[in-house]
């Protein structure tokens, strides 16, 4: 395993050196990107530093025991170490999603229930925005659609991060969230008491880092413009601020009418249209992959039921990766860590299952 450290450790210099160049620096897109994959590779490195030190120490204390008993008393702490480091550089050089690093557009939309679809969206974004906010990323709203009650009928949500490592980044969390969110409780319209079940669903698209990445030309959109409506579908903008832009190409089609200028909504609709280009050119090379290369819990089916959130029981329960729990209440209010966890764990272990069965 530490044969294919090697050309990893040659990239790792070849990067350190390119990173010291002023040069590269002045192109934000280009620094980002080499700065990612620079942090990726320095957590290999240091991974394969430590299980080459934990052998040495090893062969140094079973050398010692021959002389003295003491040492040999090291030996088992010792080799567990290094089955733990063994454990964590096989791990790591599993090949990563090259958008882990990458920022977030979120879009949660109501589902099948009504208003009490809208109000779980609501619920949704908070436990969203707090977990954001206990893993210190911004979140910048950047459309909503709200509903009579309070809730949303749809919700856009840019989360950006604040780690150059891959492993830490948003996409690298949030990317697991995309599917259909189903909810079991007694809506604050139920007179009766009774428990419904609803659903709302999420989409996860990595953001777009600089608009060259993905060009748009002119004549491949559509722009309208028209005035903006809130609950109940009344105007409330006395000018066409809001905007709609059509991708003739892919069909593709967004809406934003959050802020009061024209040019604001354009710009962030066209964050959002990047990011959903970007997103299908990359499901039609997943597409194209082997079965066993896809990840097993970022399903590319968005109609997917993921996840029940039962309020009477205070129960989460995972549907793809088994994870269950009865602290619903708290999962709601951002700690949402151990849920995500457990489908980051699940992906590992299936791609580690197919890197063996490829070998």
């Amino acid at each position: 395993m530490l044969e294919s450290v090697k050309p990893l450790a040659a990239e790792h210099a070849q990067l350190q050196e390119q990173l010291s160049e002023a040069a590269v620096h002045t192109n934000p897109q280009l620094a980002k990107k080499l700065n990612r994959r620079y942090a990726e590779l320095s957590a290999i490195i240091a991974a394969a530093d430590s299980l080459v030190a934990l052998t040495d120490d090893l062969a140094a204390a079973k050398e010692l025991a021959k002389e003295d008993e003491m040492f040999a008393e090291e030996v088992p702490a010792i080799e567990e170490k290094l089955h733990v480091a063994n454990e964590k550089l096989r791990r790591l050089l599993i090949p990563r999603d090259p958008d882990d690093g990458r920022d977030v557009i979120m879009e949660i939309k109501a589902g099948e229930g009504g208003a009490e679809s809208a109000l779980f969206a609501a619920d949704l974004l908070r436990m969203y925005l707090q977990y954001a906010n206990s893993k210190g990323w911004k979140t910048e709203i950047l459309d909503k659609n709200e509903s009579d009650l309070g809730g949303y009928k749809d919700v856009q949500v840019a989360i950006k991060g604040n780690s150059t490592d891959p492993s830490q980044g948003v996409y690298a969390h949030l990317k697991y969230e995309g599917g259909v969110h189903r909810v079991q409780r007694v809506p604050v319209t139920e007179t009766q008491g009774r428990i419904h079940t609803s659903a709302a669903g999420v989409l996860v698209f990595p953001e777009v880092d600089a608009p060259e990445e993905v060009e748009i030309s002119q004549n491949e959109i559509r722009i309208d413009v028209f005035r903006s409506s809130g609950p109940g579908g009344q105007s409330v903008n006395t000018t066409d601020s809001a905007v709609r832009i059509t991708h003739l190409p892919t069909g593709i089609v967004v809406s934003m009418q959050n802020e009061k200028s024209q040019l604001q909504n354009r710009e962030a609709a066209m964050r959002v249209l990047r990011a959903r280009i970007l997103a299908a050119q990359q499901e039609a090379i997943e597409a194209e992959q082997s079965a066993a290369r896809k990840s097993q819990v970022k399903s590319v089916d968005r109609s997917e039921r993921i996840r029940t959130y039962n309020f009477p029981e205070n129960r989460i329960a995972d549907h793809r990766t088994g994870y269950k729990s009865y602290n619903l209440d708290a999962v709601m209010d951002g700690a949402l860590e151990p849920v995500v966890q457990s489908a980051i764990q699940m992906d590992e272990e299936s791609r580690l299952a197919a890197l063996t069965a490829e070998k």
